[in-house]
């Protein structure tokens, strides 16, 4: 390891023994990993802890860069709430994490970071976590009329609704999704050795090579 990458992990982990020993019980548990310094706080205290990153003079995180979701859906708590924030003053960022399930929702933090505004929209919109207190929580990436929540894991890649312009009707409608092809068994041959079947189209070559055999 450089000098200057070990001299910065001490400074985080100086920072998150600081972080965890003002916020005590609202911290979870924190690590520094990557040369990042990630803490885990419950959902019930993310506002709390999030207005300490912003207000607190030895942290100073004013910054929010993103709010990202993340999908684990054999856990309870299916979703981590994944806070990323940079400290212009300290020119440190920091990863703050809660965990909640389909139903309960996590705090808005719009009034700390006006920023949050659309990234919660946005994790809303694509895993369907929930966030109270939002001025306006719909989505933003999906069309009218969009169905489910594409990010989560066990969302169909066919989705469940088809949007689609309809020349007779002169304008775009929703419809549930088709699935016109018909079934077909996949063997992983190689279609030039090895199959046992005659493949679309080699039947016009069986036909000619007969008329020849006849001839």
């Amino acid at each position: 390891m450089k000098a200057s990458e070990s001299g910065m992990d001490e400074g985080l982990k100086e920072l998150g023994e600081y972080i965890a020993d003002r916020l005590g019980s609202k911290l979870s548990s924190w690590r520094i990993a990557a040369h990042e310094l990630s803490v885990v706080t419950p959902r019930e205290k993310i506002h709390e802890t999030l207005k300490f990153m912003r207000d607190d003079a030895r942290c100073q995180f004013i910054c929010l860069i993103d709010i990202a979701g993340v999908d684990y859906p054999e856990r309870t708590k299916r979703f981590d709430v994944v806070y990323h924030l940079l400290s212009l003053r300290q020119n440190v960022r920091i990863r703050v994490t809660c965990q909640t399930d389909e139903a309960t929702p996590v705090a808005s933090v719009v009034d700390l970071y006006p920023a949050a505004n659309w990234f919660e929209r946005e994790a809303f919109d694509l895993y369907g976590i929930l966030f109270s207190e939002h001025p306006d929580l719909r989505r933003i990436l999906t069309d009218y009329g969009f169905q489910g929540h594409p990010l989560r894991k066990d969302f169909p890649l066919t989705g469940f609704v088809e949007v689609r312009y309809d020349d007779e009707r002169k304008r775009v409608v929703n419809e549930p999704v088709k699935l016109n092809q018909e079934f077909r068994t996949f063997d992983f041959m190689s279609p030039w050795e090895g199959a046992e079947y005659i493949l679309p189209g080699d039947e016009k070559a069986e036909s000619a090579k007969d008329g020849k055999e006849e001839a």
